[in-house]
């Protein structure tokens, strides 16, 4: 019995240390990432979810938010990191970013329920204090999301043999892109408008070729501004492996 009881507590010892050394080397690769990257990265992601909350074009078969217009920046910096350091480094600032993003989204929601007898604060209320589907919609579909567009834009450049090229490049980020973000809009929008909205919103829903439909061109859209930003995402790229590779970091 004793032995039993010894046996368990060395394994949930040995199970404590390897959590606490592999957050420590997610902690360490961060920190050798480009700051300007890092922080891109974390503000595009929680400035995607409010633009989120505005709606730029909807019809029966076409629903684009205002996310569109950041998040190809949120995807070109994931394919940054993954040329440089690898896809598991990407996931790990992924998932970093996404528990940042549920920690500001905390402090928006306790401010829009703090009363307040100064003004009409309705709107406020209603922006910044979201809704629990939506947000659980949102994470679950950006996780996954990144990590097909992280091990993809990775296995690309395998494929590709990548030397650094320009083209080659491209090929990663808009492959990789297109794919990600097709998988970002159909997974958010198959479980906020088939799954929640017919419960929450009295019987309001998509179909499931709504879905698919809104999901590729959305995808399409973002496809479009990571082709024209891509030629600027080649150059720092190149240009932070070079300072990489001179100090041996």
């Amino acid at each position: 019995m004793n032995t039993a009881n010894s046996l368990a507590k060395n394994t949930q010892s040995r199970q404590k240390k390897s959590k606490k050394n592999e957050f420590t080397e997610i902690l360490t690769v961060i920190q050798r990432m480009p700051s300007i990257i890092v922080t891109l990265f974390i503000v595009s992601v929680i400035v995607m979810n409010l633009l989120a909350n505005k709606t730029i074009i909807q019809n029966e078969w076409i629903a684009i938010d205002g996310g569109i217009l950041i998040s190809w920046l949120t995807f070109m910096c994931m394919d940054i990191i993954t040329k440089l350091y690898g896809p598991k480094a990407a996931n790990s600032l992924t998932i970093t970013a996404m528990f940042i993003n549920l920690f500001v989204c905390m402090i928006f929601y306790l401010a829009s329920i703090i009363p307040s007898n100064a003004d009409d604060y309705t709107v406020f209320n209603q922006i910044f204090g979201g809704t629990w589907f939506i947000l659980l919609s949102s994470s679950i579909a950006f996780v996954s999301s990144s990590l097909v567009n992280n091990y993809l834009n990775h296995w690309i450049g395998i494929k590709l043999n990548d030397d650094d090229s320009r083209h080659v490049f491209a090929i990663r980020s808009f492959g990789s892109t297109f794919v990600g973000q097709f998988i970002d809009n159909f997974i958010f929008a198959f479980l906020v408008f088939m799954i929640f909205a017919p419960i929450y919103w009295d019987g309001f829903h998509w179909t499931l070729i709504q879905c698919l439909s809104c999901a590729l061109t959305g995808a399409f859209f973002e496809l479009l501004m990571e082709v024209l930003f891509s030629p600027i995402g080649y150059q720092l790229t190149i240009r932070w492996k070079y300072k990489i590779n001179s100090h041996g970091g």
